[in-house]
Parts: structure tokens; C-alpha cells; sequence
């Protein structure tokens, strides 16, 4: 059963059609270590699940997902904009939360952490007060607003960074890992938070149980993806070769 998107979600932009993930024959390396190698793709589905053990390159694929890192090798193009040369246009449509929130969350208290990107994005004041004032209450920090972000706990932080991201109103959301510094309450908010996104989602976790539900699942090994198909055929066959 695949996740519902309920109408209570964050809105959505309108800023062009949604078509397709697209990698062509990727490949990417950090000096001399490959990280990525000819990974070739074409992504559709609302849901997709990225697993594969530490150091398999399944972060440096998130990573090239809104522009975050471009391919050393090979096209990423997003709704057939490509990253490496429309990467602005890229990062208004894909928005990233990554695993530490503490690398997302960069102004003193929580509304203006939540406001940042609109500001940078010329969003007029009151529409930016009325769109901050709305994330908060839906994400249950409207009684955090002036709260010092620092001082927020862990799971609150995440949720923090969360809505630093949908306030954007993105298209897609890539999640890198948004549970593996979480207890188990925090990890189940954080689950039903995505779950209940109206934007299509990549949720790259070591949390297998999050993506019972996800359309597509695919398994990075070595800078490659060796599985690639739905949950039941995938996360298996992956539990039964790690083990």
C-alpha cells in the first residue's frame, strides 16, 4: 500500500511540470575516490527508497539530485532541466533536508531559520509571515517561533529543517537520511511527516521499515545500483545479502 498524500500538506509550487528524474550515464569522484560509477536512470515514481551500505555512494546521489553536486562524468537533469548548468531552477523545484539539521538550520531563532529562504527568494513580507506562520503551526513549532533554534531538541531541530525546506514550496523533496540521529518517537513523526507530503519524495535511510510503502527501491553498492525495483522484491533481497 503506498503512502496517502493528504490535502492538510504543505502546498506545492506550480512551477512547471513534473516529468521525470533523469540520470545518464553518471559518474562522480571526489579527487582520485570514485564514489559513482556509470549510473544510468530514469525515476518517475512518487515514492523512491535509496538504501545501500556506508561508502556505497547513495548520499552523493542524493547530493546530485537538486544541484548540491554536479556529476564529474555523465547528465542529472531534473524535469529536463539539467543541474550542472540550471542548477538555481533546479534547487526552486528539489529541496534537500539532510541528515544533520544542525547543517540546515543557520539563523538565531526558529521563525527566522524557517523565513531565510524566502527572503532570499524576494517573497514580499506579508507573504512571507503568512507562509512561515503556517509551516510552524503545521509542524507543531508555532510555539517555538521565537525560541533560540539552538536550543530546540533533536527531533524538533529535524522538524525545523523540515520546514525550512517546504516553506519553499518545492516540487520534490530529497530526505538523506532524516532519521538516523532520531529515537524511535521522533523517527515515527518523522516518518508520518513524509508520509503525508504531497511532493513526490526520495528518502535515502539505513530505516527499511520506512519505505514498506514506497512505489520503487533502489540498492547502491560499490557506485552502482545493483537492485532496483519495489520494496517487496528489493529490501529482501537486500536484508538477505547484508546478512
Amino acid at each position: 500500500m503506498r503512502f496517502a498524500r493528504r490535502a492538510a500538506g504543505v502546498a506545492v509550487a506550480a512551477s512547471g511540470p513534473r516529468t521525470a528524474i533523469e540520470l545518464r550515464e553518471v559518474a562522480h569522484a571526489y579527487g582520485e575516490r570514485a564514489v559513482l560509477d556509470g549510473v544510468t536512470l530514469s525515476l518517475t515514481e512518487p515514492r523512491i527508497g535509496v538504501i545501500g551500505a556506508n561508502g556505497s555512494g547513495k548520499s552523493t546521489f542524493a547530493r546530485l539530485l537538486n544541484g548540491l553536486v554536479v556529476p564529474s562524468a555523465g547528465t542529472v537533469l531534473i524535469d529536463g532541466l539539467d543541474t550542472r548548468t540550471q542548477g538555481r531552477e533546479v534547487r526552486r523545484r528539489v529541496g534537500f533536508v539532510f541528515q544533520d539539521p544542525d547543517a540546515q538550520i543557520v539563523h538565531p531563532t526558529v521563525a527566522e531559520d524557517v523565513a531565510f529562504g524566502l527572503a532570499n527568494q524576494g517573497v514580499p513580507a506579508a507573504e512571507r509571515d503568512r507562509r512561515v506562520a503556517e509551516v510552524l503551526v503545521r509542524y507543531g513549532l508555532d510555539g517555538h517561533r521565537d525560541h533560540p533554534a539552538h536550543l530546540l531538541s533533536g527531533g524538533q531541530k529535524q522538524l525545523l529543517a523540515i520546514a525550512g525546506v517546504l516553506v519553499m514550496r518545492p516540487q520534490r523533496v530529497v530526505f538523506d537520511e532524516p532519521t538516523t540521529l532520531l529515537d524511535l518517537a521522533n523517527t515515527r513523526r518523522v516518518a508520518r511527516v513524509i508520509e503525508e507530503l504531497e511532493q513526490d519524495v526520495v528518502v535515502v535511510t539505513h530505516h527499511l521499515d520506512l519505505l514498506a510503502g514506497f512505489d520503487r527501491v533502489l540498492v547502491f553498492a560499490d557506485g552502482r545500483v545493483v537492485a532496483d525495483g519495489t520494496p517487496a522484491e528489493t529490501l529482501g533481497w537486500y536484508v538477505a545479502r547484508m546478512g
